[in-house]
């Protein structure tokens, strides 16, 4: 065969010389014109080809290939015989092209070679297969690719007309949607007592609700909207956790982070874990979220120290002085600790303590600082030591940091995290310069508050989470920290406490109000009404804000002693959804 991109030319094949597959160019006289082959003219000076013809007088080699005649191999020169034909010749003869040689010699190059139309109908039969094995290859393309737009997959993702994903009717006219947030209001008319009272005088009465004191303010204004017992103290529960964000929000810098570190202990393979109050460290691996998004990872720490001291550690010990006093509150029950809701208060622990790192609702370890050591020994393949106090100038093996304060502050509001409730109290303690305790959080907090005018008279807390029943204060003290967060005005007070109200959960949509608000009395309040809960034995409160209708900010606090947990839950959402609705004039 011809090399590709190379014309197949004729073969010329001496007689009595090797066959090399060299091609030699047809002379000039070689031509197809109508389909009947010519003779072809020897060079000059060279003997006449000795063609050869079937017995039927058509000649022999005449077949095309290509559109250009091909010769069967007839020798050029004196020897009147041809030598068997080539097998590097295309288009080998038929077998009427094998008898002997014509002893007449050369016909007459103007003479047809054989019958009228023998070149035609040898040249035909390729064309018609060419045609035929185009046409079937077409079919089978087609049919290929009719299969293949049929299938649901693919038509689907084309969206053709038969596809099984295909609208079964016009799409509908587009609506026209206003995107656009409403700012709240301070320049319409005000709310006024008599409105407010009108709006949720009677369902204050409910008897679900026990006995029932609250107030409402009117942040744009600071005027009291209505009240009921505002001046006397009542169990706040978790509310206290209001108490103690805005303490941490106006004592500590919103970007503090609070860390774990690890350090060189005093003998040859020991380091120490130290504590700084992060309790949010996760034992999941880099890339995977516990309930603390954002928390800092063991593994991390893990690979520090690693790094730090060739993987020579074979004993790691504990250091907790970062926090001084009991580890449990004043008034908690026994089963309080450990619970699904809280462990023990230490400086040092993986996912607050939690079993489960990625439910909050899990049980909590009884040693959630030794669990950290005993977790941390084995990633790093070490033994568990006790527990010491290492000197400031310590080395630094290692240290990671927790998310920074305000998103502390945030998740302990909407999760009602009790443990970083008690965290923010003795960070607010130390910043304070006192002991990072139960007491000294209590009094440091209340400190703080009082500092920045607000009024804290009667107030008595054992706690930074409110889980001590033991915890008192006054709903005015309540809403007036909310509407110093929630004021229209933008003095340094408020600046540093507006984190509190994007801790706030939203009713029926986050956190500990997200499967509240469900009934249709209190639907309206769904989305508008914002508020920490708080609920003890016997203790259901809510403080928080609520939207008008009329875009008027309002801050509530409402404390009950209704026995019925659900029921009690249920009126207070009714009373704040009336406050959504009123204009209260």
């Amino acid at each position: 065969m011809p090399p590709a991109g190379r014309q197949a030319w004729p073969q010329r094949i001496e007689p009595g010389q090797p066959n090399t597959g060299e091609q030699q160019p047809v002379h000039p006289g070689a031509r197809a014109d109508t389909g009947t082959q010519q003779a072809v003219r020897a060079p000059v000076g060279a003997a006449g080809p000795s063609e050869r013809t079937s017995s039927n007088g058509q000649q022999g080699g005449g077949q095309h290939v290509g559109g250009e005649p091909q010769r069967s191999g007839a020798a050029y020169g004196a020897n009147p015989v041809s030598p068997a034909p080539s097998a590097h010749a295309q288009g080998s003869t038929s077998a009427e092209g094998t008898g002997p040689a014509d002893p007449a010699g050369p016909p007459d190059p103007t003479d047809p070679t054989g019958p009228s139309g023998s070149s035609d109908a040898t040249e035909g039969k390729p064309r018609r297969r060419r045609v035929l094995v185009a046409v079937s290859i077409a079919v089978v393309l087609l049919l290929v690719a009719g299969v293949t737009l049929a299938l649901p997959p693919v038509s689907n993702r084309l969206g053709l007309p038969w596809a099984p994903n295909a609208p079964q009717a016009d799409p509908p006219r587009p609506q026209e949607v206003r995107l656009a947030l409403s700012e709240a209001s301070a320049s319409g008319a005000a709310p006024t007592p008599s409105g407010v009272a009108a709006a949720i005088g009677e369902l204050a009465t409910d008897p679900d609700l026990g006995e029932l004191s609250g107030s409402v303010v009117d942040p744009a204004t600071g005027q009291q909207l209505w009240e009921r017992g505002g001046t006397t103290t009542a169990t706040p529960a978790s509310t206290t956790k209001v108490l103690v964000s805005a303490a941490a929000l106006l004592a500590l810098d919103h970007d503090m982070r609070l860390p774990t570190r690890v350090v060189r202990g005093s003998e040859p393979g020991t380091v120490v874990l130290v504590g700084g109050g992060d309790v949010t460290l996760s034992s999941l691996p880099k890339g995977q979220e516990s309930i603390f998004k954002g928390a800092a990872h063991l593994d991390d720490l893990v690979e520090q120290v690693e790094k730090a001291t060739g993987g020579d550690v074979n004993k790691v010990e504990l250091d907790l002085s970062a926090y001084t006093g009991p580890e449990t509150g004043a008034g908690w029950a026994p089963e309080d600790v450990p619970s699904t809701f809280m462990v023990k208060v230490q400086p040092a622990m993986l996912d607050g303590g939690r079993s489960d790192p990625t439910n909050k609702k899990s049980m909590g370890h009884s040693d959630p600082a030794q669990h950290l050591a005993q977790e941390f020994a084995e990633r790093i393949g070490a033994e568990v030591g006790g527990t010491t106090t290492v000197p400031e100038n310590a080395e630094v093996l290692g240290e990671v940091w927790s998310a920074p304060v305000d998103e502390l502050v945030r998740y302990a509001l909407v999760e009602s995290d009790n443990l970083l409730g008690e965290v923010l109290a003795r960070q607010v303690a130390v910043a304070e310069g006192k002991e990072a305790s139960f007491d000294g959080g209590a009094e440091a907090t209340l400190e703080v508050l009082k500092r920045n005018g607000i009024d804290v008279d009667g107030a008595v807390l054992h706690d930074g989470s409110g889980l001590s029943p033991l915890n008192k204060v006054r709903p005015a003290t309540l809403t007036q920290v909310l509407s110093l967060a929630a004021s229209p005005d933008e003095d340094e007070i408020t600046t540093r406490l507006r984190p509190l109200l994007i801790g706030l959960p939203v009713a029926g949509g986050s956190g500990t109000l997200a499967v509240r608000y469900g009934e249709e009395s209190s639907s309206a309040g769904r989305g508008w009404v914002r508020g920490k809960t708080g609920t003890l034995s016997g203790v259901h409160t809510l403080a928080g804000v609520v939207l008008t209708s009329e875009g008027r900010v309002l801050t509530f606090a409402l404390m009950s002693t209704g026995q019925n947990d659900d029921a009690a839950r249920a009126a207070l959402d009714r009373i704040t959804s009336a406050l959504r609705g009123c204009g209260c004039h």
